[in-house]
């Protein structure tokens, strides 16, 4: 931090009075200039080459729509990933905690932020303990961040409604099929509880984002590790970004119902007569594939297709790329039976149910590709869908 060199004293009641108000001065620059890059950054105004920020921030997404999908968006082999994984650094510095949540709201915004806090910690940890508190302490971490939604079922569907994906893949990717037991339910609704009535999870920080050790995403390298827990790694914004006060937004309740975030995802939704974009589309597919395109939305960042597992992953794979073939966010989800192809994201339960292929493609290229493993054989357990426990 730099500063300037202070004319000499020229009152005996001057040095008293700099001594006062110069640290309220400093704290008020600082202050706006915080505010200014809040705001720069929510609103995506240019960041002026006249200011010198007080506080750097990296420039990685501030929007939620923006923001790095949290799944193994990556092509490379565990092992590989692995490697990688292990090669970046640790946070070095004291890992600061997050402040304990303060829960303002109704009873039934409890109930609600009660589920959906219970529900991403049995999809993404399955029933471990560390695990799901780990990921509930993310999901509390970015409902107080600006760069995401304000509400915990929010931030737990958001992007699910979108054909630009979702933020935890579990609520695109068919893993909302799965059925939980009666005492897991319990188990983690307990956990959530406590989350929300200001538990905190010390471990994993101030972290907003986290991925398997196994895959390595192209946001990886650029935000900073701090924690393992399991076999998942997890990560804040470097900077301003990620720091305490960043993430200090009061929770104010609002929540909305799930079926309301689901948009009827329970409802049964007709087939959709194969539109003018899947009719071009179609003439991308490889010959030999056994796939078709059944719609594609007009700015082909979703399509709906019917795959043959017979024709094995490769097949399936190179259609969803072709599709891809341009720059950007893009999405592939895959039915062996035309007539389970919904009309629209996001997907219905009996669409989620029986997808059989899944494939995202984040705006930098890393891939996200998932099978249903009893139609497609002999793949490892991390490029199955999830099913049921």
């Amino acid at each position: 931090m730099t500063g300037s060199v202070a004319p000499p004293v020229t009152s005996g009641a001057a040095p008293a009075f700099r001594a006062v108000v110069a640290p309220i001065a400093v704290a008020l620059v600082a202050a706006i200039a915080v505010a200014w890059l809040i705001i720069a950054r929510l609103t995506g105004a240019a960041e002026s080459s006249a200011v010198t920020p007080a506080v750097a921030i990296e420039r990685l997404p501030a929007q939620a729509t923006d923001a790095p999908v949290l799944g193994p968006a990556s092509t490379l082999a565990p092992a590989d990933a692995k490697a990688r994984n292990a090669a970046d650094p640790f946070e070095t510095a004291d890992l600061a905690p997050a402040a304990a949540f303060r829960f303002r709201g109704s009873a039934d915004d409890r109930t609600r932020a009660t589920d959906c806090l219970a529900l991403a910690a049995l999809a993404e940890a399955g029933d471990d303990d560390q695990g799901q508190r780990a990921v509930m302490q993310v999901v509390l971490n970015r409902v107080r961040h600006p760069a995401f939604a304000r509400t915990v079922c929010g931030v737990v569907f958001e992007g699910s409604a979108r054909a630009t994906g979702c933020q935890f893949t579990f609520t695109c990717d068919g893993s909302l099929a799965r059925r939980y037991s009666d005492a897991a339910w319990n188990a983690a609704r307990l956990r959530a509880r406590e989350a929300l009535g200001g538990r905190v999870y010390e471990p994993v920080g101030l972290a907003t984002h986290y991925h398997t050790d196994w895959v390595y995403p192209w946001w990886s390298p650029k935000l900073v590790k701090v924690a393992q827990v399991e076999t998942h790694l997890f990560f804040r914004w470097p900077g301003y970004w990620g720091s305490a006060a960043a993430a200090s937004l009061a929770y104010r309740g609002g929540e909305p119902a799930i079926a309301a975030l689901t948009a009827g995802a329970d409802a049964a939704q007709p087939v959709v007569a194969a539109n003018a974009e899947a009719a071009a589309a179609a003439k991308l597919v490889p010959t030999g594939s056994g796939a078709s395109v059944v719609m594609r939305d007009p700015s082909g960042r979703a399509n709906f297709v019917t795959v043959d597992p017979a024709k094995g992953t490769a097949a399936a794979l190179n259609t969803a790329r072709s599709l891809c073939n341009g720059e950007g966010t893009c999405r592939v989800y895959g039915w062996s039976d035309g007539g389970l192809v919904p009309k629209a994201l996001p997907l219905p339960a009996t669409a989620r149910a029986q997808l059989q292929f899944s494939y995202a493609r984040d705006p930098l290229g890393g891939e996200i590709v998932l099978y249903r493993c009893d139609a497609f054989r002999g793949l490892p357990r991390e490029q199955c869908i999830p099913k049921a426990r």
